[in-house]
Order: C-alpha cells, then structure tokens, then sequence
C-alpha cells in the first residue's frame, strides 16, 4: 500500500530562532564543555532534545537546586520572564540568553504597552512557556484570551486604554478572527506596529495550506508540545485534507494510507530537516518515486548567536 506522490512543503522544519538556539546549547558544550543546564526543552522537539542530552545538556523545568551555583544555564527559544533573571542572578548561574529576538520583540511590546498605562489582552495558549514568559514582564497589566468566546467575555476598567499582543506560534487565520472580535468590541484597542506571529510560522502555514489542496493526506513533522506544529495539522484539515502530527516515520499508521494517492510532508519549526529525509525514505522503500518540493518561497533569515558564545568564540580563536 504506497501513494503515488509526495509533495514536500517549503518552507518547513528549522526557523531561525529555532538554529540559533539549537547552535547556543552545541555551542556552549564546544566551549565549556558538559554539563550545560537547559532551562525547560531549548526547542519543542522530542529529537532534538535527546540528541543534545546525549552531548551533555542537563534539561530542568526549574532553576532548582538541580542546577549547581555558577553553572553555565541557557534559557530557551521560549523566553524567559524577569522573575527568572532575577532568580538566575541569586544564584549566580552564568546564563546565556537563547530567546528568540521575534519572541523577545513582544516582550518589548508588553513592557513599552504597560509603562503607557494600557490593559493589554495577550492572544495565546494558557500554560505555553511562551505566554508564560510573557506574562511575567508586566503581570497586572496583562489578561489573556484564547478564544473570540474569550473576548466576548472579556471586562476591562478602561475600555480606551487597551492594547493587544499575540504568541508567535499561533494559527495565522484563527489569530486573525480574534483580533477582529477584539476590534468589534474595543474600536478602540491598538496592536503592535507589525505583526507578532512570526514570519516562520507563517510561511509555514501558507505553504501547507497551499499544497493541502492538492493532498489526500499531510503528515506533519513535530512533538505534540509544539504549539507551530499542531497549527499546521490544524490549517492542512481546514483546507481538507486528513492530516496527521508525528514525531517520525515509525508512527506513521496503513490506515492512514488507504486510497491516498498524493501525501504532503511539512515539519514544524523545531523540527530538523533528517526527520522529513527519514520520512522520505520510508515512503521510498514502499516504492514512492514521484517525490517534488511544493515551494511558495524561500527564507533567508538569520539570527546572530548570543553575545556570550560570540565573544566566547572569538576569545577561542585567538
């Protein structure tokens, strides 16, 4: 039982903020050798992760005392809130910094938003290490909404002074819809001067919304804490086609393959690239041989490491 085709979206799997972070845990292992402590998973993906615990990073949900004092700790893709920092610095951990700049961005906004007074609604997961960090910079100033369910539920004090922002990873459309409820009933609420779901995650949903259109069937590449992944399976079912989340070719089930003629491949943005060559495979030893890239366009983003592994790197090559 083997589909005809396969089509593979592009762009997929690592965005920028992804590799950089990825580079920082491999980079601080080169240069000051095991153990590194990760604060919670440096990047939603099961395989990753593991290939990086097998080096030596030591994976915490907390700056415990798991963590020895004046331990090199590297804060994650996700961000972090200032009681974190604060938390750090007690401790004396030498902390590097792996906050993807698109996420530390909305952070910018919350603070820049709070300091002028505004309640801001914060559209996100409830319990995404995302929005919890978030959150944390400007507590008393920010609710947060899920749903249009939640905004028309939603009491303000002062419905002039109101303000939103949005996790990075959210479903383009669904965040979209809200931000229009949000609009209907606060005409005057304000938003960032540019979009906060990132530019990857947006890519990534055009093209898998795209190619869905010509696929029975969309596997998507990625771990089921992945906010970015689980919106991708979300988007290929609305642009009907069966989609499915998988960490890897083993979970694929033949169920899934019956009367599929054409499968579409994409991968969230944590998600390495051997995954989807793996996939590939897989499909290729059932006798699968029309494989093509379905390409809407091409990345090239990129994200400078942190100050400390670049000043570290440099010290080494001198």
């Amino acid at each position: 039982m083997a589909p005809e085709k396969l089509l593979l979206a592009a762009p997929r799997g690592y965005c920028a903020g992804v590799d950089r972070a990825v580079q920082t845990v491999e980079r601080a292992l080169e240069l000051y050798g095991a153990p590194v402590y990760v604060r919670k998973e440096i990047v939603h993906n099961k395989h990753v992760v593991a290939q990086l615990r097998d080096r030596g990073a030591v994976f915490v949900e907390e700056l415990d005392d798991a963590i020895p004092e004046g331990a090199i700790t590297v804060f994650s893709a996700h961000g972090v809130s200032p009681a974190v920092h604060a938390e750090a610095r007690q401790r004396n951990l030498r902390t590097i910094d792996a906050t993807c700049p698109l996420v530390t961005k909305v952070h910018r906004e919350a603070l820049k938003f709070a300091s002028e007074g505004y309640t801001i609604v914060l559209i996100g997961h409830a319990g995404h290490e995302e929005v919890e960090g978030t959150m944390g910079e400007a507590p008393e100033h920010i609710v947060l909404v899920e749903s249009e369910e939640d905004v028309d539920a939603l009491e303000v004090e002062d419905p002039s002074k109101l303000a939103y922002i949005s996790q990075t990873t959210l479903s383009v459309d669904e965040t979209r819809t809200i931000i229009a409820r949000l609009r209907a009933r606060f005409p005057s609420i304000v938003g960032p001067r540019t979009d906060d779901i990132c530019y990857a995650t947006t890519n990534r949903q055009s093209a898998v919304k795209q190619m869905a259109a010509e696929c029975d069937l969309v596997l998507v590449i990625g771990s089921r804490n992945s906010s970015n992944s689980n919106r991708l399976v979300d988007v290929a079912r609305d642009a009907g086609a069966a989609a499915y989340l998988i960490d890897n070719e083993e979970q694929v089930q033949d169920e899934w393959l019956e009367g599929v003629r054409v499968v579409g491949i994409s991968s969230g943005a944590s998600a390495p690239e051997e995954l989807v060559g793996r996939l590939v495979a897989f499909f290729r030893l059932r006798g699968v041989q029309d494989v093509s890239e379905f390409e809407v366009m091409r990345e090239d983003v990129r994200f400078m490491l942190p100050k400390q592994i670049r000043q570290a790197l440099t010290a080494a090559e001198a």
